[in-house]
């Protein structure tokens, strides 16, 4: 993906999930106006009916349509133009408010005409947990004589309690928000970095073709000299010179080639192949390189039938077998085993090596991971053998494990589906 394409999905993402954060802050602050009303009306209507109840038995009347007044969000005061008993107000306080659902605390205080003051009644506590409250002034109105007044001291806490799930839904989104903005972040620094990696090893792989060609080419041409063939010791040097010009040159060819897969895909020309033969070609390969392995095919079958890139489970087997062999500390032993596994087609690489321990033995398939230990030091590599054996059996849709054979060594495993 290209990176404006990259920027569009990302600011597109970021938009959507501010605009969703947005509207659910938008819905909550509605639906807790919509909580505020129902509230007033219920404290309303059971205010208005513990008015009536304290006129129940009496000749009187209520004095207006509607004694009840909402002075503030959480106060309330109720005209009675009576005198009443606070245990009575109380209790039809506590019924009323329990018939309309109302469960949250709240404290009452009636007026006095002796002291034509506001006369402190109790803190009242429909809630579960008891908690004990201090008395609050109730300031005195000018324009009843006769009135009571409540107060609900909770009221936000409780509304804010009713609208819970709407607050965790707004914090989730809040949460999913962050996490999508560091992701995002951590992405682009991630790919920052990468091509700054491939760049770099692009760029230094090139500058060493040029020299490296120019080394081959004048040691080839030294190499044929005839002073140099008559001189044992300057033959020997201008062969190791040749030798090692050459391996360099195979590195830095195949950190090319994993550099280009990176970039784009490898291609693959897949048909039906006979594993058999090919290993047993890059057996015979291997082993002009490394005589002193022993490296043999332990099979039942007759034909191993699959269906493969020919070049790339080439190099596959190849670095299979490489990697065993640099590996070992002995004499290497390899046996490549192949069986059948159900409907699938077993290859393991046994080895004699020195082994991987299991803190990083999962990371044997990184690219550019090198097991760190003395034995690593000493051979040359890039870590891409593995990284590339593990591309090629994605591509080709196998599975590949690696797994410490019980004495010595390990086991690299390949799972291929049979050809029917």
């Amino acid at each position: 993906m290209k990176l404006t394409k990259l920027n569009g999905s990302i600011l597109i993402g970021l938009i959507a999930i501010i605009g969703i954060l947005i509207a659910q802050l938008l819905w909550t602050r509605e639906a807790f106006n919509s909580e505020d009303k129902k509230f007033s009306q219920k404290a309303h209507i059971a205010l208005l009916e513990a008015a009536k109840k304290l006129y129940r038995g009496t000749n009187l009347e209520l004095p207006g349509k509607n004694p009840v007044q909402k002075i503030s969000n959480d106060y309330y005061i109720v005209n009675v133009d009576n005198d009443f008993e606070p245990e009575i107000l109380e209790f039809y306080l506590i019924s009323e408010f329990r018939k309309m659902n109302i469960t949250t605390d709240f404290e009452y205080a009636m007026y006095n005409c002796q002291s034509e003051e506001m006369v402190y009644g109790n803190y009242i506590s429909l809630s579960e947990k008891k908690q004990t409250k201090h008395s609050v002034h109730f300031p005195k109105h000018k324009n009843f004589v006769y009135y009571f007044a409540v107060r609900f001291p909770n009221q936000t806490g409780y509304l804010f309690s009713s609208l819970r799930f709407w607050f965790v839904l707004s914090i989730a989104l809040i949460i999913i928000l962050l996490v999508y903005v560091y992701s995002i972040f951590t992405l682009l620094q991630q790919k920052k970095y990468s091509d700054l990696q491939r760049d770099f090893i692009n760029n230094m792989t090139h500058e060493f073709k040029t020299p490296l060609s120019s080394i081959l080419i004048a040691s080839n041409y030294l190499y044929k000299q005839d002073p140099i063939r008559q001189d044992e010791k300057l033959e020997k040097y201008t062969h190791i010179i040749i030798d090692q010009s050459n391996k360099l040159n195979q590195h830095i060819e195949k950190i090319l080639s994993i550099a280009k897969s990176d970039n784009s895909p490898l291609i693959l020309n897949k048909k039906t192949l006979d594993a058999l033969p090919i290993l047993e070609s890059v057996i015979e390969n291997i082993q002009l390189k490394h005589p002193e392995s022993q490296i043999k095919i332990k099979t039942d079958l007759e034909a191993a039938s699959i269906e493969a890139d020919e070049f790339h489970f080439t190099n596959l087997a190849y670095n299979l077998l490489d990697n065993a062999i640099k590996y070992s500390d002995n004499k290497p032993e390899i046996t490549i085993a192949i069986s059948k596994s159900g409907k699938n087609l077993q290859v393991n690489f046994i080895d004699n090596g020195i082994g991987i321990s299991s803190k990083n033995i999962v990371f044997v398939f990184d690219k550019f991971y090198r097991i760190p230990s003395q034995k690593s030091n000493e051979v040359t590599g890039f870590g891409l053998g593995l990284y590339y054996s593990k591309k090629v059996c994605d591509l080709h849709n196998w599975k590949i494990s690696v797994k410490c054979n019980p004495e010595k060594g390990c086991t690299f495993s390949l799972l291929i589906p049979k050809t029917k």
